[in-house]
């Protein structure tokens, strides 16, 4: 399949292409956070024409919709939304903590016939954002959708039947900012994997979630955010003072 796909959910900027016929994507991976929304547009272009593929070639386009950072899923979600306008491609949004567990899973066991998946991204504020995935049969099954958690209430869940004796990975982002608040029982339970939300995990997602009718129209496409708010307010910031003191 011809292919672009694009995420700006975390502090890195990550654009991927793959075409038909060629087993390896083009991929490239450089700083965000600010300066995703002036950067993007012109490194996706360079990419597309490095793939010798013209926005109307595709198949569709593919970003990571969420949850993570608020301006960068905003950023991707407009980019792709235009592009996909202007070329009157289809747009594919992926749940930004699938494509963690699949870049755990691509990075630490590839060939792993079984696996099951915390996945993780820092959401600021002493919180993470926390979802379960089970990978089995060539395809991944969510477990437990989107949510936020402290780092101190991290656990591993209750396998579901008939995937007690696959592996548990812990993906993410989190294992240094919160290496104090983590429970060290937990890490030890798993098999901890520095993962992201990449581009290329992306691209290796997208097929499935094409054929299972996961496109969408470029005007209805739209990021998902968990949180609804990004930042604490000065009451809940002086509560937390006091409290420390």
């Amino acid at each position: 399949m011809n292919l672009l796909a694009i995420d700006t959910g975390t502090e890195f900027l990550s654009i991927a292409a793959c075409r038909t016929g060629v087993a390896e994507p083009w991929a490239q991976q450089s700083a965000g956070g600010a300066r995703a929304s002036s950067e993007l547009l012109p490194a996706v272009l360079r990419l597309l024409g490095e793939a010798e593929l013209p926005l109307t070639a595709l198949d569709a386009l593919v970003f990571g919709a969420g949850p993570g950072s608020f301006t960068g899923l905003r950023t991707a979600c407009s980019v792709v939304q235009g592009l996909a306008l202007g070329a009157q491609r289809p747009v594919l949004p992926v749940d930004s903590l699938l494509a963690v567990a699949e870049d755990a899973r691509y990075r630490s066991c590839p060939d792993a016939p079984a696996l099951q998946v915390v996945a993780l991204l820092d959401a600021r504020m002493d919180e993470m954002y926390c979802a379960h995935y089970v990978f089995e049969a060539g395809r991944w099954q969510m477990l437990h959708d989107s949510y936020l958690l402290r780092p101190e209430d991290l656990a591993l869940p209750d396998s579901p039947d008939g995937t007690s004796a696959a592996p548990w990975v812990l993906a993410g982002n989190v294992f240094e900012v919160y290496a104090q608040r983590l429970p060290q029982a937990v890490l030890q339970a798993a098999t901890v994997v520095h993962a992201l939300p990449t581009a290329p995990a992306l691209l290796r997602l997208a097929p499935a979630l094409l054929q299972a009718g996961g496109a969408v129209d470029a005007a209805l496409a739209m990021p998902r955010y968990v949180r609804d708010k990004v930042a604490k307010t000065t009451a809940e910031r002086m509560a937390e003072k006091a409290a420390a003191a």
